[in-house]
């Protein structure tokens, strides 16, 4: 079938370049975008339909490059990259912001007794294992041995040439790290904020609007926070061959002795 657009366009990879930090940041504003849990069941299946044809090279007359973009991040929002599978609405990575802010929100507002401690740490807590198990490998069940038993390596084309626990290492700093500032600004942010707000007569006249207050706050900081933080480290990462441990680095050299460096997917 002609095409309006050529066939030969990667859509298995982000649209920016990857070894910038704005391609980064471009490429997650674009996945944490919380208006795609808004979409319709059509709209997604409309997406699905012209990623799974453009790869058998059927594309629909009149597409544009930007609309087929817009329909692959539509389809990676919703199904699962290795099932096909359409993935549950809050463990979907658009939903993180929406989310994130209501529980962080609430956990800000409501702290001021045991049982509302323990029910939205309970909250917290039962949404990070939804997502963890929404977006888990296809393929492989979930693990929490990775420092054990080490992370899929590869070369620069994505041959496998084992696993290594040095880079599940620095997987998991990169991760923390991330997580760690990405929850920062509307965890310091808001209560500053607050705490004036709190002093004026709106409030005090109207103190029920103290909880979706926090939530915006913490939801405006979340959406800039969420796409940067992600952004601060490569999605496909590396590491030099000489950081590698003694017996896989042998092997390495074994087989491809003018390898360099290796990579690995760094999570989420």
């Amino acid at each position: 079938m002609s095409a309006d657009i050529p066939l030969n366009i990667n859509i298995k990879e982000p649209r920016w370049d990857q070894s910038t930090f704005i391609g980064r940041a471009s490429h997650f504003f674009t996945v944490t975008d919380p208006r795609n849990i808004l979409l319709s069941d059509a709209q997604l299946e409309s997406a699905r339909k012209i990623v799974h044809d453009y790869r058998q090279g059927i594309v629909a007359p009149g597409l544009t490059e930007n609309e087929l973009w817009r329909a692959k991040y539509i389809y990676d929002s919703a199904f699962h990259p290795d099932t096909g599978e359409k993935m549950v609405l809050i463990g979907r990575m658009s939903a993180q912001v929406p989310m994130n802010m209501t529980i962080t929100g609430c956990m800000m507002t409501f702290y001021r007794t045991t049982p509302a401690v323990v029910f939205w740490q309970w909250i917290n807590q039962s949404f990070n294992a939804i997502v963890n198990y929404t977006n888990r490998s296809g393929d492989a069940p979930i693990t929490v041995r990775e420092l054990k038993f080490g992370i899929p390596i590869t070369d620069e084309n994505g041959n496998r040439l084992g696993e290594s626990t040095k880079a599940a290492q620095q997987a998991i700093t990169q991760v923390v790290i991330s997580r760690i500032l990405m929850a920062a600004p509307g965890m310091a942010i808001p209560p500053f904020i607050m705490n004036t707000l709190e002093k004026r007569a709106f409030l005090k006249r109207f103190p029920w609007m103290s909880a979706p207050i926090q939530v915006g706050l913490v939801g405006f900081c979340l959406v800039f926070a969420t796409p940067l933080c992600c952004a601060l480290f490569p999605q496909k990462s590396s590491m030099s061959v000489t950081r590698l441990e003694p017996d896989l680095q042998a092997k390495i050299q074994e087989n491809s002795p003018e390898l360099e460096r290796v990579y690995f997917n760094k999570g989420l």
